[in-house]
């Protein structure tokens, strides 16, 4: 029989369907790539043994992202973003009552992952990656593969839930099934109940645009990164050389898909690395997004307008930027002088928070410079500390009155967003061992 689906819902509302199966010591979090429908996957011999098998090691959570299978289809906009489909799995680990998890991505699905564990370590008990996208490092790398990915789209629109479409992706990548007709069929299902063609193809899109390479070195919970030896065995190396500590298990085959190919040899090597979850978090190391905001010419100002009036106007400024920071969940971490500095969980918000503050400054007759970087902090008693920190506040220092810059790695998190950047070259920023590449983002 198959199990029964529940329903979570997310913080705006939307519901998505989900899965426990399996009574094993610990709490397995499983999301496959950009497609899923989860009472469907059932009717795949392969997949089906692959899904017991990980219900013996722990309870198997999984879910059907937002507009895809049983879950709430998408109105707005065609995919969310990164930050909003990482609040999915915390919906989902609430839901279903999970304080902390392993987390196992396939393909697509593991660049998620990496993500959730670099932003929620303490709900992360470890990371398991297979056949994850190669991480890419600035416009020069993932300017090709974005190119070779929308002529990919484009034929996963045309061609989306036909016998050709499911046939060219199980000769790709599952080459040891090419020859299984049940399998083929079984593909093509999948398709027609995970989404629509559109969907489809902005996921590919969204995929090949995002980089997660400058997330990686703030991962720091137990992690196996596995690729098949003939497939992804170059990214994989990449991807373990980015996060400290990582254990590399390179398998026999050649099948990008899980369940082409000696399936058995993944299913051991996560057996392996269960004992290992038991070693030391560091829960207080996590990846953030930070803002920091300063008041253009401030000294020339209290000049001119004397102490009394500047304080006044300074202080109905920072109310003001203050008011922005929790309706897009930012908090306060420090405030000196003329400027803030803020923290969020995810990049899309803090770039619209950034472009709010610019607007209400205008509105109240100043103007302030934004900067962004998204990177690894330390929490001690409150506060934040680490290079990211510095190198935030290095970004607003170098961007013009009211302009918002950021890093790379910010802009590279938020495909998907509707938000667009223009590029502002490469700097030396002040005490920052390396130039970066800055964008600023258009209003």
């Amino acid at each position: 029989m198959k199990p029964e689906t529940r329903f979570a819902r997310t913080r705006d509302g939307a519901y998505l369907a989900y899965q426990v199966t399996g009574d094993g010591p610990i709490d397995i979090v499983l999301l496959r790539g950009w497609y899923s429908m989860l009472e469907h996957e059932w009717d795949e011999p392969v997949l089906a043994r692959i899904l017991r098998r990980l219900g013996a090691m722990g309870r198997l959570i999984r879910f059907d992202r937002r507009g895809a299978g049983l879950s709430d289809r998408i109105i707005h906009r065609p995919v969310p973003t990164i930050e909003e489909r990482l609040d999915d799995i915390l919906a989902v680990m609430d839901a279903a009552r999970s304080e902390r998890a392993l987390m196992i991505g396939l393909a697509d699905g593991a660049t998620l992952c990496a993500v959730f564990a670099a932003t929620h370590p303490d709900r992360t008990t470890g990371l398991v990656l297979f056949e994850s996208p190669r991480p890419t490092q600035g416009p020069g790398d993932a300017g090709p593969r974005t190119d070779r990915a929308e002529a990919f789209a484009e034929r996963v629109r045309g061609q989306w839930a036909t016998h050709d479409l499911a046939a060219a992706f199980i000769a790709s990548g599952a080459p040891s099934r090419a020859d299984d007709a049940h399998l083929v069929d079984w593909m093509l299902e999948d398709f027609r109940l995970s989404g629509s063609p559109e969907d489809a193809a902005a996921m590919v899109r969204v995929s090949a645009a995002t980089d997660i390479a400058g997330a990686l070195p703030a991962v720091h919970v137990p992690t196996l990164v596995t690729a098949r030896e003939g497939s992804r065995a170059e990214e994989a190396r990449a991807l373990a050389g980015r996060i400290a500590g990582a254990r590399l298990a390179l398998l026999p085959g050649a099948d990008h898909m899980l369940l082409g190919g000696d399936s058995d040899a993944f299913l051991r090597a996560v057996e392996a690395f269960v004992p290992d979850l038991g070693s030391a978090r560091q829960a207080d190391r996590v990846l953030e997004t930070l803002l920091f905001v300063d008041i253009v010419d401030s000294t020339g100002r209290a000049v001119a307008m004397g102490d009394r009036a500047w304080a006044e106007l300074l202080e109905a400024q920072l109310t003001g930027i203050r008011a922005l920071l929790g309706p897009h969940r930012g908090r306060e971490v420090d405030s000196a002088g003329d400027g803030v500095f803020a923290a969020f969980d995810g990049p899309g918000r803090a770039v619209r928070c950034a472009l709010a503050i610019v607007d209400a400054a205008r509105a109240g007759g100043l103007d302030v410079r934004v900067g962004l970087h998204c990177g690894e902090v330390e929490r001690i008693a409150g506060r934040l500390r680490g290079v990211a920190v510095h190198l935030a506040a290095r970004v607003a220092g170098a961007a013009a009155p009211s302009e918002v810059l950021v890093t790379g790695t910010v802009r590279d998190l938020v495909a998907g967003s509707g938000l667009a950047f223009d590029d502002r070259g490469i700097h030396e920023l002040k005490g920052i061992p390396e130039p970066y590449r800055l964008w600023a983002v258009r209003p």
